[in-house]
């Protein structure tokens, strides 16, 4: 037989997804007819966009669709993604300086694989998505979180990232707007941090996916545009899912520095090829389209942002600030913890223990803090219906009784 715990470091160095993980487990209680409200996936639930849906459609008709195209992707979509980074971040890129990947999430693989030797460490403001610090291990580097709580609007403080700084550090990662705090940081720290990058020769990875996911008047900001200095060691990821609701369709990009761009496709080449033909004609429509889609969902998420930070507050021992991007909420629940819980009295002594028995006991799901370098905190996802999201909280306090 073989020894299945004889597998590579590599990979039993480094933690399954916690989201993907609530999100499995809650379908599968769905699947024996428990009611269980997921707040766990960060999916939209909106269908993708018609003209979108009618432009793949067309291109499975298309015998050019059926054959292999440039692995760094369609020629059309990469010009399309050039003007889409000059229309938003403001600066101009060449379209040979874009990669496009099989979703947002082999972008972030792949730039690590790129920039990383063993022991090169990588800062990491926390809370943070819970594959930026697997995707560094894979790598061979070790990750530096840099944590900044809700008093600080869970926004970076530059002084920390610099006491954090040693003479390994190879990169730093931005994401504004957050996953998963929802927070949007100011143009002033997005500026020091491209700034202090420049000046300690730093790489800079900026994941933009919910870039166009923003409320009460607040802009993203880019560290291209706000730093122009920072752009021969910027890396932009970002992608069609969230914007467009088009998680399923699979297409992400890499905007970077021309022999970069060129390294990422000589390491694609030998990975996946290009992505599919016909999500990218997909995604060419999404792109060189304009944002009307995005602003329809934008309402709709903002009426939910209102209702579930407001249901999260009503709760006793529950505190969660107000977000202003992405479509996430971050609810401290320190105070519920070593408690009893619900009708059977269960005690939960992290926040990792408590979103076990939310889910089993109060069939509501939500990441743990753990996931996001952030004990005694939860992440709910508020892109599901306002009816779901309504019932999901109802059971949340009458779990908490």
């Amino acid at each position: 037989m073989a020894d299945w715990q004889n597998l590579s470091d590599r990979v039993n160095n480094v933690a399954p997804s916690a989201t993907l993980a609530v999100d499995s487990k809650a379908k599968a209680m769905k699947a024996q007819g428990i009611d269980i409200v997921a707040y766990g996936a960060g999916e939209p639930n909106f269908p993708t966009p018609d003209y979108i849906v009618d432009a793949a459609a067309a291109a499975c008709r298309d015998p050019k669709n059926h054959r292999y195209t440039p692995t760094a992707g369609l020629p059309e979509l990469r010009e399309a993604i050039a003007r889409k980074t000059l229309r938003d971040s403001g600066y101009e890129v060449s379209p040979d300086q874009v990669v496009v990947t099989n979703g947002g999430k082999q972008s972030v693989y792949e730039v690590f694989q790129l920039l990383l030797n063993p022991g090169d460490e990588v800062i990491i403001p926390a809370p943070y998505w819970t594959s930026y610090p697997e995707v560094v291990k894979l790598a061979g580097g070790k990750p530096v979180p840099v944590f900044s709580g809700a008093e600080q609007g869970f926004e970076p403080d530059i002084d920390k990232i610099e006491a954090a700084r040693t003479d390994r550090t190879k990169a730093i990662i931005i994401t504004s707007p957050s996953n998963p705090t929802g927070a949007v940081w100011s143009r002033e720290t997005i500026k020091a941090i491209g700034e202090w990058a420049v000046e300690h020769h730093v790489w800079v990875v900026s994941d933009e996916i919910y870039e166009h996911l923003n409320y009460d008047g607040v802009k993203t900001a880019y560290v291209g545009a706000e730093v122009p200095e920072v752009r021969n060691q910027l890396l932009v990821l970002n992608g069609v899912a969230k914007t467009y609701a088009m998680t399923g369709w699979r297409v992400g990009w890499t905007v970077a520095p021309l022999e970069v761009a060129k390294a990422q496709t000589k390491l694609q080449s030998h990975m996946t090829s290009n992505v599919a033909n016909v999500s990218q004609r997909a995604a060419l429509a999404a792109v060189a389209g304009d944002l009307s889609a995005v602003a329809a969902m934008r309402e709709a998420f903002d009426k939910r942002r209102r209702a579930i930070v407001a249901a999260l507050n009503e709760i006793p021992g529950v505190h969660c600030p107000m977000p202003t991007g992405a479509f996430y909420a971050f609810a401290n629940i320190e105070e519920l913890l070593g408690k009893p819980l619900g009708a059977n009295g269960s005690v939960a002594h992290t926040s990792q223990e408590f979103a076990a028995l939310l889910l089993d006991e109060g069939h509501v799901a939500a990441v743990p803090g753990e996931a996001f370098g952030a004990p005694g905190y939860l992440r709910f996802s508020y892109a599901l219906s306002d009816e779901d999201l309504a019932k999901g909280m109802r059971y949340f306090k009458e779990w908490i009784g």
